[in-house]
């Protein structure tokens, strides 16, 4: 009889690479039954994607299917390990979903992110012209509790050197692809994800409730759309 693969969940985090980023999300699905491994991104002076894709496939290990979570930032990296490694399937979360050849630093003019939000916080019935604020667009849907829980996970900004590395694909890789996005997102807005996840992907983007740290604020919800195809 043909041993059982165990499905395996490897988290990568957004900017600044922290692990922490899915503390509740991780006992989640190993209560399941599943393996999970939360990724801890190279964030020295002068780290690249190639770095983080060799901290994924390193902290990936020997598993043999693997759901490749990427959150945010993540969606850099994530993609260059999949010819690395048995990826069963890419989820994108809330990501900056890459073209070829493009910096994390060009994406942002080049998909509109700063007038999305703004036409976003306008809708919503914030000033548009105060700009990122970190209360409001991140953490606004995060308990006091949880807010002290990413604290102290050592949470921190992201090198300069990651928004200068162009995305090296000259073509998606060819694994199964979802787009999650959190309706209450307001740094990437969620019709934004939408327009961004077509226009690049060719993929409709997935409504999940929460914002943009959506693994902290709607830990549940997100583990049970993982999870709800196995």
């Amino acid at each position: 009889m043909a041993a059982v693969v165990q499905r395996s969940f490897i988290l990568v985090p957004g900017a600044g690479g922290n692990a922490g980023y899915w503390q509740f999300v991780e006992p989640l699905i190993q209560q399941a039954g599943f393996n999970s491994v939360a990724v801890s991104l190279p964030n020295w002076p002068g780290a690249t994607f190639a770095d983080h894709a060799d901290a994924i496939v390193a902290a990936a290990g020997s598993a043999e299917e693997i759901s490749l979570v990427a959150q945010s930032m993540g969606a850099f990296s994530a993609p260059l390990t999949c010819d690395r490694l048995p990826v069963a399937e890419l989820v994108l979360l809330n990501a900056m979903i890459p073209a070829h050849g493009e910096t994390a630093g060009e994406w942002w003019a080049n998909t509109g992110q700063t007038e999305a939000m703004r036409a976003n916080d306008q809708r919503e019935g914030r000033d548009p012209n105060a700009g990122f604020d970190p209360q409001v667009h991140f953490l606004h849907d995060l308990t006091l509790d949880v807010l002290a829980a990413l604290t102290s996970s050592g949470d921190a900004e992201p090198v300069d050197s990651l928004f200068e590395t162009g995305f090296e694909l000259s073509r998606w890789p060819d694994v199964p692809t979802t787009v999650l996005a959190g309706r209450d997102d307001r740094f990437f807005p969620y019709e934004f994800q939408r327009r961004l996840a077509k226009e690049r992907l060719g993929l409709e983007a997935e409504p999940l409730p929460g914002g943009h740290l959506l693994a902290l604020s709607q830990p549940d919800a997100l583990v049970a759309r993982l999870l709800g195809d196995l």
